[in-house]
């Protein structure tokens, strides 16, 4: 990889994407760590520099299609997919079930790259690669910018991310912030259930 962690830590701060302070996460769990990409990504030069080493990552894999969930996943999917010169397409989110709308879908036997900004449990990810097996794509892997999981996040296909960290999260009901007092914002795109 091009990239050192260090680099790609400096992207972060540069661009002020790694929040500090008492968060929500879209899994719905507690964290004092938040990685806000769409700050990194209203900078189209970082968004190739860190999208051009996944997407050299996955160069061989004959990607046809990069599927996204929206609306964090879709600027990363965006431009893996130009620089490999494949679709890029997205899900969102209907009545609590992630789906293809807008005229989107995957062919059958279509090889699929599934591309997120930040991994967390993995919930968003799972739900994308459901909707692409039920069009009957093959899907090759599974990519993010940040895996906040520590490596622990499985998707039964290989997972390439550029940064792995092990942020510790907390269910709300078990949150040291929460019984400190502090309350919690949700800078992340989806409601809770």
């Amino acid at each position: 990889m091009g990239l050192s962690s260090e680099a790609i830590f400096e992207i972060f701060k540069e661009t002020e994407a790694l929040l500090e302070g008492h968060f929500v996460l879209t899994s719905g769990l507690h964290s004092n760590r938040y990685f806000q990409c769409a700050k990194v990504f209203q900078y189209p030069w970082h968004a190739e520099t860190l999208c051009r080493e996944i997407a050299n990552h996955f160069r061989s894999d004959k990607i046809d299609v990069v599927v996204s969930p929206a609306i964090g996943g879709i600027i990363v999917g965006q431009e893996i997919a130009r620089l490999l010169n494949v679709r890029s397409i997205f899900t969102e989110r209907v009545d609590g079930k992630m789906t293809f709308r807008r005229g989107f879908s995957v062919m059958p036997g279509e090889r699929v790259l599934v591309a997120e900004d930040v991994t967390t449990t993995g919930g968003s990810v799972k739900e994308v690669m459901e909707a692409v097996r039920e069009q009957k794509g093959v899907i090759l892997g599974v990519t993010g910018v940040v895996d906040r999981s520590g490596g622990k996040a499985e998707f039964g296909v290989p997972y390439f991310s550029l940064l792995q960290m092990d942020v510790v999260n907390h269910p709300p009901e078990n949150c040291p912030l929460c019984k400190s007092g502090s309350v919690a914002v949700k800078p992340g795109s989806r409601n809770l259930k």
